[in-house]
C-alpha cells in the first residue's frame, strides 16, 4: 500500500454531522468507531494525516446567532463543540492504538494542546494523527475555512472534504434527481457558480495557495483510500 500512495501529507475535513445520528445530530459512538477504523487503515499506510472536525452535530454558531444570540459568542460555543468531537475521536482512535494529538485554536487548558505549527509538523513527521479543533479560533469563519488554512500551514498535498454525497453536484442531489455530478472543477467554477460545496472564503484561500481539494462521500469506507492513492473518486477541485 505504501508504494501506491500519491499524497504523502493529507488534511481530512470531517463535518460534525458525520458523527451524529441519521439527522446529523448528537454523538453516535458507532459513527466514531467506523470513522476511526478507516483512519487507522490510512495511518498504517504511512500517510501523514491531519483532521479538522466540525461541530454541527452539537451546535452551529451561525444558526444559533440567527435566534438573536451574539454571533461572536455563538461561534465560540460552536468552537467548543468541535473540541468535543475532536476529543471523542481521539479517544476512539487511541482505543485502536493510533497515536493521536488534539490541537485547538481555542485554548482549553489541561484538556487540549494549543496550536503551535512547529509542534504539529513534528507530530506529523512522527506519524501521529493530528486533530485540529476550535476552527480558526476566530468568529465568523467556518471550519471549512479552518481546514483550508490548516492544510496550507502544514503544507498538505491535498485536502479531502468528506460529505454525505458523492461529490459536487449542480444542485442538491437529495432534492433534485436530475442534479449533475461534476468529476472535475476549477476553483473559479465553484466561485462563479456558487456551488456551495464549501464557503467562498475557503475556496478563495485554496485557490490563492494552489491547494487541491477532493470532495468525496464518507459513507463509502474505501473512498479515502482511493483518493490518497490517486484513484478517481468524488470531485476534484483545482487549477
Amino acid at each position: 500500500m505504501k508504494s501506491a500512495i500519491k499524497y504523502k501529507r493529507v488534511l481530512l475535513k470531517l463535518s460534525g454531522e458525520g458523527f451524529g445520528d441519521e439527522g446529523g445530530r448528537g454523538l453516535e459512538s458507532e459513527r466514531f468507531d467506523t470513522l476511526a477504523k478507516e483512519i487507522q487503515k490510512i495511518s498504517r499506510t504511512g500517510v501523514e494525516l491531519a483532521i479538522v472536525v466540525g461541530g454541527g452535530n452539537i451546535l452551529r454558531g451561525a444558526k444559533l446567532s440567527n435566534t438573536g444570540k451574539s454571533r461572536v459568542q455563538a461561534d465560540q460555543i460552536g468552537m467548543i463543540a468541535t473540541a468535543i468531537n475532536a476529543l471523542f475521536l481521539q479517544d476512539t482512535l487511541e482505543g485502536l492504538s493510533v497515536e493521536t494529538r488534539v490541537v485547538s485554536a481555542l485554548e482549553i487548558k489541561n484538556i487540549t494542546e494549543p496550536f503551535v505549527l512547529r509542534n504539529c509538523l513534528q507530530y506529523l513527521k512522527e506519524k501521529n494523527v493530528v486533530i485540529f479543533a476550535g476552527g480558526t479560533g476566530n468568529p465568523y469563519f467556518t471550519t471549512d475555512t479552518a481546514a483550508a488554512l490548516r492544510a496550507i500551514e502544514i503544507k498538505a498535498d491535498i485536502m479531502l472534504k468528506a460529505t454525505q454525497v458523492d461529490g459536487v453536484y449542480s444542485d442538491d442531489p437529495r432534492k433534485n434527481v436530475s442534479a449533475k455530478l461534476y468529476k472535475k472543477l476549477t476553483y473559479m467554477d465553484v466561485l462563479s457558480e456558487q456551488l456551495g460545496v464549501m464557503d467562498l472564503t475557503a475556496i478563495s484561500l485554496s485557490m490563492e495557495n494552489k491547494l487541491p481539494i477532493i470532495v468525496l462521500n464518507i459513507n463509502n469506507c474505501k473512498n479515502i483510500e482511493k483518493a490518497i492513492s490517486g484513484k478517481p473518486v468524488g470531485t476534484y477541485i483545482g487549477e
